[in-house]
Protein backbone atom coordinates (compact mmCIF):
# COMPACT_ATOMS: atom_id res chain seq x y z
CA UNK A 1 0.00 0.00 0.00
CA UNK A 2 1.23 3.48 -1.04
CA UNK A 3 -1.47 5.14 -0.98
CA UNK A 4 -1.80 8.51 1.67
CA UNK A 5 -5.42 9.25 2.76
CA UNK A 6 -5.65 12.56 4.35
CA UNK A 7 -9.42 12.76 5.92
CA UNK A 8 -10.38 16.45 6.16
CA UNK A 9 -10.07 18.75 3.45
CA UNK A 10 -9.98 22.08 6.07
CA UNK A 11 -6.99 24.55 6.45
CA UNK A 12 -4.61 21.90 8.09
CA UNK A 13 -5.97 19.21 5.33
CA UNK A 14 -5.37 21.57 2.89
CA UNK A 15 -1.94 23.01 3.26
CA UNK A 16 -0.55 19.77 4.32
CA UNK A 17 -2.26 18.35 0.29
CA UNK A 18 -0.32 21.34 -1.12
CA UNK A 19 2.84 21.31 0.57
CA UNK A 20 3.31 17.19 -0.19
CA UNK A 21 2.48 17.93 -3.92
CA UNK A 22 4.58 20.72 -3.92
CA UNK A 23 7.54 18.26 -2.21
CA UNK A 24 6.62 16.28 -5.62
CA UNK A 25 4.50 13.22 -3.76
CA UNK A 26 2.31 11.71 -7.25
CA UNK A 27 -1.42 13.17 -6.92
CA UNK A 28 -2.07 9.86 -7.52
CA UNK A 29 -0.30 8.70 -4.50
CA UNK A 30 -2.94 11.14 -2.47
CA UNK A 31 -7.03 10.75 -1.53
CA UNK A 32 -8.84 13.36 0.42
CA UNK A 33 -12.11 12.97 2.32
CA UNK A 34 -14.27 15.66 2.47
CA UNK A 35 -18.20 15.59 3.74
CA UNK A 36 -18.79 18.75 2.41
CA UNK A 37 -19.72 18.81 -1.79
CA UNK A 38 -18.55 22.41 -2.78
CA UNK A 39 -15.04 21.95 -0.73
CA UNK A 40 -14.56 18.47 -2.19
CA UNK A 41 -15.42 19.90 -5.74
CA UNK A 42 -13.04 22.65 -4.44
CA UNK A 43 -10.35 20.71 -3.62
CA UNK A 44 -10.68 18.32 -6.65
CA UNK A 45 -10.31 21.09 -9.20
CA UNK A 46 -7.53 22.99 -7.60
CA UNK A 47 -5.23 19.72 -6.76
CA UNK A 48 -6.82 17.47 -9.47
CA UNK A 49 -6.77 14.85 -6.59
CA UNK A 50 -9.49 12.26 -6.00
CA UNK A 51 -11.61 13.25 -3.12
CA UNK A 52 -14.67 10.43 -2.20
CA UNK A 53 -15.55 9.17 1.33
CA UNK A 54 -13.68 8.41 4.45
CA UNK A 55 -14.11 4.57 3.65
CA UNK A 56 -13.15 4.71 0.34
CA UNK A 57 -10.02 6.63 0.99
CA UNK A 58 -8.70 4.51 4.07
CA UNK A 59 -9.12 1.83 1.41
CA UNK A 60 -5.67 0.78 0.27
CA UNK A 61 -4.10 3.63 2.43
CA UNK A 62 -0.76 2.94 4.35
CA UNK A 63 -1.01 6.16 6.03
CA UNK A 64 -4.34 7.98 7.27
CA UNK A 65 -3.95 11.50 8.39
CA UNK A 66 -6.83 12.65 10.67
CA UNK A 67 -7.03 16.44 10.17
CA UNK A 68 -10.86 16.75 11.24
CA UNK A 69 -12.19 18.89 13.92
CA UNK A 70 -11.47 17.32 17.10
CA UNK A 71 -15.56 16.34 17.68
CA UNK A 72 -15.04 14.56 14.54
CA UNK A 73 -12.58 12.73 15.10
CA UNK A 74 -14.47 9.66 17.22
CA UNK A 75 -16.42 9.09 13.36
CA UNK A 76 -13.24 8.91 11.79
CA UNK A 77 -11.62 6.70 14.21
CA UNK A 78 -14.96 4.34 14.13
CA UNK A 79 -14.61 3.95 10.57
CA UNK A 80 -10.82 3.25 10.74
CA UNK A 81 -11.30 0.55 13.46
CA UNK A 82 -13.33 -1.21 10.34
CA UNK A 83 -10.54 -1.36 7.97
CA UNK A 84 -7.30 -1.28 10.50
CA UNK A 85 -5.93 -4.97 9.82
CA UNK A 86 -3.36 -4.76 12.72
CA UNK A 87 -3.24 -7.69 15.06
CA UNK A 88 0.13 -6.28 16.79
CA UNK A 89 2.23 -3.34 16.57
CA UNK A 90 5.08 -4.68 14.44
CA UNK A 91 2.93 -6.42 12.08
CA UNK A 92 0.53 -3.30 11.48
CA UNK A 93 -0.20 -2.44 7.27
CA UNK A 94 -1.63 0.53 8.52
CA UNK A 95 -0.95 3.68 10.69
CA UNK A 96 -3.52 6.31 11.86
CA UNK A 97 -1.61 9.96 12.43
CA UNK A 98 -3.97 11.77 13.86
CA UNK A 99 -3.52 15.45 13.59
CA UNK A 100 -6.10 17.03 15.13
CA UNK A 101 -5.63 19.35 18.88
CA UNK A 102 -5.60 17.75 22.19
CA UNK A 103 -6.81 14.16 20.37
CA UNK A 104 -3.89 11.48 22.84
CA UNK A 105 -2.86 8.48 21.20
CA UNK A 106 -3.96 7.02 24.19
CA UNK A 107 -7.57 7.88 23.44
CA UNK A 108 -7.51 6.94 19.61
CA UNK A 109 -5.89 3.49 20.36
CA UNK A 110 -8.51 2.95 22.95
CA UNK A 111 -11.10 3.03 20.49
CA UNK A 112 -9.23 0.62 17.78
CA UNK A 113 -8.37 -2.93 17.83
CA UNK A 114 -5.39 -3.78 19.98
CA UNK A 115 -2.42 -3.42 18.61
CA UNK A 116 -3.32 -0.53 16.09
CA UNK A 117 -0.48 1.64 15.10
CA UNK A 118 -1.47 5.29 15.69
CA UNK A 119 0.73 8.38 15.69
CA UNK A 120 0.29 11.70 16.43
CA UNK A 121 1.98 14.58 14.86
CA UNK A 122 1.01 18.43 15.28
CA UNK A 123 2.01 20.39 12.44
CA UNK A 124 1.53 24.17 11.65
CA UNK A 125 0.06 26.00 8.24
CA UNK A 126 3.59 26.62 7.05
CA UNK A 127 3.52 22.95 5.69
CA UNK A 128 2.04 24.56 2.66
CA UNK A 129 5.14 26.09 1.28
CA UNK A 130 7.24 23.15 2.58
CA UNK A 131 8.25 25.40 5.53
CA UNK A 132 6.69 23.93 8.68
CA UNK A 133 7.56 22.65 11.57
CA UNK A 134 5.62 19.69 13.20
CA UNK A 135 6.23 18.08 16.92
CA UNK A 136 6.07 13.80 16.41
CA UNK A 137 4.90 11.55 19.45
CA UNK A 138 4.16 8.19 18.59
CA UNK A 139 1.82 5.88 20.43
CA UNK A 140 2.50 2.23 22.07
CA UNK A 141 2.06 0.19 18.86
CA UNK A 142 3.96 1.90 15.24
CA UNK A 143 6.77 -0.13 13.58
CA UNK A 144 10.26 1.58 13.96
CA UNK A 145 9.58 1.49 10.36
CA UNK A 146 6.31 3.53 10.72
CA UNK A 147 7.33 5.79 12.91
CA UNK A 148 10.45 6.78 10.28
CA UNK A 149 7.53 6.77 7.41
CA UNK A 150 5.17 9.33 8.56
CA UNK A 151 8.60 11.62 9.92
CA UNK A 152 9.71 11.70 6.44
CA UNK A 153 6.34 12.64 5.15
CA UNK A 154 6.16 15.39 7.22
CA UNK A 155 10.15 16.36 6.90
CA UNK A 156 9.21 16.64 3.01
CA UNK A 157 7.11 19.88 4.10
CA UNK A 158 9.57 21.40 6.88
CA UNK A 159 11.34 20.18 9.94
CA UNK A 160 10.18 17.18 12.01
CA UNK A 161 10.97 17.31 16.48
CA UNK A 162 10.52 13.73 17.79
CA UNK A 163 9.14 14.27 20.91
CA UNK A 164 7.12 12.88 24.46
CA UNK A 165 3.44 13.38 24.42
CA UNK A 166 3.39 14.88 27.25
CA UNK A 167 5.78 18.23 25.35
CA UNK A 168 3.34 18.34 22.05
CA UNK A 169 0.98 20.95 24.19
CA UNK A 170 3.91 22.84 24.68
CA UNK A 171 5.19 21.94 20.72
CA UNK A 172 1.48 23.47 19.88
CA UNK A 173 1.72 27.27 22.08
CA UNK A 174 5.47 27.42 20.04
CA UNK A 175 5.23 26.33 17.01
CA UNK A 176 1.23 25.73 16.37
CA UNK A 177 0.61 29.28 17.70
CA UNK A 178 3.70 30.71 15.91
CA UNK A 179 2.70 31.94 12.74
CA UNK A 180 -0.22 33.37 14.14
CA UNK A 181 2.44 35.59 16.49
CA UNK A 182 4.92 36.71 13.42
CA UNK A 183 2.16 37.72 11.25
CA UNK A 184 0.72 39.84 14.25
CA UNK A 185 4.25 41.22 14.64
CA UNK A 186 4.70 42.09 10.56
CA UNK A 187 1.01 43.65 10.91
CA UNK A 188 2.52 45.90 13.89
CA UNK A 189 5.50 46.39 11.98
CA UNK A 190 3.53 47.86 9.19
CA UNK A 191 1.42 49.60 11.15
CA UNK A 192 4.11 51.50 12.84
CA UNK A 193 5.94 52.07 9.38
CA UNK A 194 2.86 53.53 8.78
CA UNK A 195 3.01 55.75 11.39
CA UNK A 196 6.03 56.75 10.79
CA UNK A 197 5.56 58.01 7.68
CA UNK A 198 5.94 55.24 4.75
CA UNK A 199 2.96 54.63 2.73
CA UNK A 200 0.93 50.98 3.90
CA UNK A 201 2.58 49.20 0.34
CA UNK A 202 6.02 50.17 1.00
CA UNK A 203 5.90 49.17 5.03
CA UNK A 204 4.66 45.85 4.05
CA UNK A 205 6.88 45.40 1.57
CA UNK A 206 9.85 46.24 3.85
CA UNK A 207 8.20 44.42 6.70
CA UNK A 208 8.19 41.30 4.50
CA UNK A 209 11.10 40.86 3.13
CA UNK A 210 13.32 42.01 6.38
CA UNK A 211 11.20 38.87 8.65
CA UNK A 212 12.07 36.45 5.64
CA UNK A 213 15.35 37.43 5.07
CA UNK A 214 16.49 37.72 9.05
CA UNK A 215 14.39 34.17 9.28
CA UNK A 216 16.78 32.81 6.39
CA UNK A 217 19.93 34.44 7.82
CA UNK A 218 18.63 32.58 11.42
CA UNK A 219 18.45 29.18 9.55
CA UNK A 220 21.67 29.61 7.71
CA UNK A 221 23.78 30.29 10.83
CA UNK A 222 21.95 27.67 13.12
CA UNK A 223 22.85 25.27 9.75
CA UNK A 224 26.24 26.32 9.76
CA UNK A 225 27.03 26.29 13.59
CA UNK A 226 25.85 22.24 13.20
CA UNK A 227 28.83 21.46 11.37
CA UNK A 228 30.88 23.58 14.03
CA UNK A 229 31.93 21.17 17.15
CA UNK A 230 31.80 23.44 19.53
CA UNK A 231 28.51 25.37 18.26
CA UNK A 232 25.67 26.16 20.77
CA UNK A 233 23.05 26.22 18.48
CA UNK A 234 20.18 28.14 20.35
CA UNK A 235 22.67 31.20 21.01
CA UNK A 236 22.15 32.07 17.01
CA UNK A 237 19.17 34.55 17.46
CA UNK A 238 21.45 36.51 20.54
CA UNK A 239 24.61 36.34 18.51
CA UNK A 240 22.51 37.37 15.29
CA UNK A 241 20.35 39.91 17.43
CA UNK A 242 23.95 41.97 18.89
CA UNK A 243 25.68 41.86 15.38
CA UNK A 244 22.71 44.07 14.02
CA UNK A 245 22.81 46.45 17.08
CA UNK A 246 25.33 48.69 17.49
CA UNK A 247 25.81 50.34 20.90
CA UNK A 248 23.91 53.50 21.10
CA UNK A 249 22.58 53.18 17.55
CA UNK A 250 19.23 53.14 16.39
CA UNK A 251 18.49 49.35 16.73
CA UNK A 252 20.05 49.55 19.94
CA UNK A 253 16.98 52.54 20.64
CA UNK A 254 14.15 50.40 19.33
CA UNK A 255 15.47 47.01 21.25
CA UNK A 256 15.25 49.57 24.38
CA UNK A 257 11.63 49.92 23.96
CA UNK A 258 10.71 46.33 23.16
CA UNK A 259 12.28 45.65 26.73
CA UNK A 260 10.80 48.38 28.54
CA UNK A 261 7.35 47.40 26.86
CA UNK A 262 7.65 43.98 28.23
CA UNK A 263 8.27 41.76 24.78
CA UNK A 264 9.44 38.80 26.16
CA UNK A 265 6.93 39.00 29.18
CA UNK A 266 4.32 39.13 26.47
CA UNK A 267 5.62 35.99 24.33
CA UNK A 268 6.57 34.02 27.71
CA UNK A 269 2.85 34.30 28.54
CA UNK A 270 1.12 33.83 25.03
CA UNK A 271 3.26 30.62 25.18
CA UNK A 272 2.27 29.90 28.78
CA UNK A 273 -1.44 30.71 27.83
CA UNK A 274 -1.77 28.67 24.53
CA UNK A 275 -0.05 25.28 26.50
CA UNK A 276 -2.69 26.02 29.25
CA UNK A 277 -5.39 25.73 26.53
CA UNK A 278 -4.21 23.35 25.10
CA UNK A 279 -3.91 21.01 28.15
CA UNK A 280 -7.63 21.77 28.80
CA UNK A 281 -8.70 21.03 25.16
CA UNK A 282 -7.01 17.61 25.46
CA UNK A 283 -8.99 14.40 24.87
CA UNK A 284 -7.73 11.39 26.57
CA UNK A 285 -8.69 7.97 27.33
CA UNK A 286 -9.04 8.50 31.33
Amino acid sequence: MARIAIIGGGNMGEALLGGLLAAGRPVKDLVVAEQFGDRARQLAEKYSVLVTSVADAMENAAIVIVAVKPQDVDSVVAEFAKNVTASSGDSAEQVLVTIAAGVTTGYVESKLPAGAAVIRVMPNTPVKVRAGASGLSRGRFPSDEQVHEVAALFEAVGTVAIVPEEQLDAVTAVSGSGPAYFFLMVEALVDAGVAAGLSRRVATDLAVQTMAGSAQMLAEERGGAAETANAVLDTAPTLLRAMVTSPGGTTAAGLRELEAGGLRTSVDRAVQAAKTRSEQLRITSE
